[in-house]
């Protein structure tokens, strides 16, 4: 058993001394980088009488200045990383503490038209994405999302591998997280493919030629100037000629490079990510293959896309007026530049979103070797392929607190549908939410909470949380039909597992109970497999006729004028409801 609030302090501790000891070198620096400037100073102002000593101090002075700079802004980004790496692993302290404060919720990604997002606190405070999101780049947030929404039954024990072995990497997966956290933009990966994707070449094939033969001709003439050979006029109608030839594109060099400004900095970022993926050597083939798609023709495509942001950089350099006058009109640099961006472009922008798409990847699959890690107690579900879809041992919901959560057993065989009685607040839809969570974690690879699973795929469809629409003027009781409708069209085509909880609850009871019979009739028919959750003990009936229908039930009991729940899955129909006992215990009646 992992002692995981203990790994997780001695992380925090190690990191705490990291930390001191790099404010001790950034003190040092400080003072040095101080001192080294006062020294250079100083020794200008009683070296000033000799022009030798002055060069001579400067040579000496300035490099050793812009060393220690560097150093110091390295040490500083070295900090912040180490800062991050603390802030990950006290965030994973808090999470064990069921403190989910500090973690994106993502509700921004529910859908009302699915197959179960709305259904099994997929989203939202205290949902599964909010306990399991350990994203730090938009993009892995948002492929996080689509994972668990899939609904996709393929390739689960290639997952598995993936998510077993990058949940292990600890040190490698924390440290991806930190580098993707500090990872600031200003330009988003997609807004940067698109852009790739429909740019426009402007610059002239020959521009490949002229400038070199241009820059030729204008250290000739320098020469000749210098030589006496050539008036200055000659040299001033060059730098004029130039800055034509350049101004003919002035427009769409600008455009270029604000556009280079804006995306240098991604560009900048992700090459770091990319280079860390490229440097390790994952054994599942699901990472593998991610590896791959960043791999192109033996080349660390990480170095391809640092070569990108330098040529970018080559652009920025038209904001100094003198680079501007004196670079272009003696040597059209800024068509040069803009040429090797548009060659980079057409050899590698094709290629750019898969390379954002596989940093996005692994910022997601983090989240999912940080889930696994983080409860060793979960199992893997073993993928079989015969007649029980689902047999799991001590089952429990992911999100409730392990202290109180009542574990149950359930083997529900292909073709078998159960129905469920049980008082209020017995435990039915817990269950419910329970076996649907368990689904989708299986389907995404992931452990679930159990003992034990054996598993075969199958899709998940649930309605459970119906709600009308104010805005579009429609009742609960027909949004609920358009849910039901919306389940009958899927099962014709794919195979599912349906979760329902009290279906027609918006029309009278006897309709309510003819209704229901029906479509759980008409669900056996189809040979669907399921669950679904009732007041209704008249539905238990279906039973009767239908041997592929099966009754379970959650109870409750009154103890010393007290209501008792054990919340315990069993097999027949509930005879004990509650509705009357606490309209009573709470005064309303009589």
């Amino acid at each position: 058993m992992k002692n995981l609030e203990g790994f997780y302090n001695q992380r925090v501790q190690e990191l705490d001394a990291d930390i001191t000891a790099l404010n001790q070198k950034l003190f040092l620096f400080s003072s040095l980088r101080l001192f080294i400037f006062l020294a250079t100073i100083g020794a200008l102002y009683f070296a000033s009488v000799n022009a030798k000593y002055v060069i001579g101090v400067l040579c000496v002075g300035i490099p050793l200045f812009l060393y220690l700079v560097s150093k110091y802004t390295n040490l500083k980004l070295q900090k912040a990383k180490i800062e991050e790496l603390r802030n990950i692993n006290l965030v994973e302290l808090q999470v064990l503490n069921r403190d989910f404060s500090k973690l994106p919720n993502g509700k921004e990604f529910a859908e009302d038209i699915h197959f179960f997002s709305q259904d099994i606190d997929l989203f939202g405070d205290g949902s599964f994405y909010q306990i399991s999101n350990r994203t730090k780049l938009s993009e892995g947030s948002l492929l996080l999302a689509d994972i668990y929404k899939e609904n996709s039954i393929n390739e689960i024990k290639e997952k598995q591998e993936a998510i077993v072995e990058i949940g292990e990497n600890v040190d490698w997966r924390q440290e991806f997280s930190a580098m993707a956290a500090l990872t600031k933009t200003e330009t988003s990966t997609h807004t940067i493919t698109k852009w790739l994707k429909n740019y426009k070449p402007f610059v002239p094939k020959a521009m490949k030629f002229i400038p070199l033969v241009f820059s030729l001709l204008s250290m000739a003439i320098f020469v000749a100037y210098f030589l006496d050979l050539l008036p200055e006029s000659a040299l001033i109608f060059w730098l004029a000629l130039g800055m034509v030839i350049v101004g003919v594109f002035t427009k769409k060099v600008t455009n270029l490079g604000q556009s280079a400004t804006k995306m240098k900095s991604t560009f900048d970022q992700y090459n770091q990510l990319l280079a860390m993926i490229e440097q390790t050597d994952f054994t599942s083939d699901l990472l593998k293959k991610q590896k791959l798609n960043i791999l192109s023709n033996g080349d660390d495509n990480s170095k391809v896309l640092k070569k990108f942001a330098s040529l970018l950089s080559n652009l920025d350099r038209n904001n100094n007026l003198l680079y501007l006058i004196f670079a272009n009109g003696f040597f059209l640099r800024s068509l040069t530049d803009c040429l090797a961006v548009e060659k980079w472009i057409d050899e590698h922008g094709k290629s750019v979103e898969t390379w954002f798409n596989t940093i996005a990847f692994f910022d997601a699959y983090n989240s999912l070797g940080n889930f696994a890690f983080n409860h060793p107690n979960f199992t893997y579900p073993t993928i079989a392929n015969d007649d029980v879809v689902l047999k799991a041992k001590n089952a429990g919901h992911p999100l409730l607190d392990p202290k109180k959560s009542i574990l149950n057993d359930i083997t529900i065989e292909g073709g078998q549908f159960f129905i469920i009685t049980g008082a209020n607040m017995a435990g039915k839809s817990t269950f419910l939410r329970t076996v649907s969570l368990q689904i989708m974690m299986a389907n995404v690879g992931m452990p679930v909470c159990a003992e034990s699973v054996t598993y075969s795929p199958i899709k998940l469809i649930t309605s459970m949380r119906t709600t009308d629409s104010l805005t579009d003027d429609e009742s609960y009781f027909f949004s609920e039909l358009k849910r039901l409708r919306y389940i009958v069209d899927e099962i014709q085509t794919d195979r599912y597992f349906i979760v329902l909880d009290e279906i027609l609850k918006g029309t009278n009871s006897t309709d309510k109970a003819l209704g229901s019979r029906k479509f759980v009739e008409r669900l056996v028919k189809s040979k669907s497999t399921g669950i679904i959750a009732t007041h209704d003990l008249s539905l238990c009936e279906v039973a009767n006729e239908h041997p592929a229908v099966k009754n379970h039930y959650f109870d409750a009991e009154i103890i010393d004028n007290e209501l008792h729940f054990d919340y315990t899955f069993k097999d027949g129909i509930c005879q004990n409801m509650n509705a009357s006992f606490l309209l009573k215990k709470m005064g309303i009646i009589e």
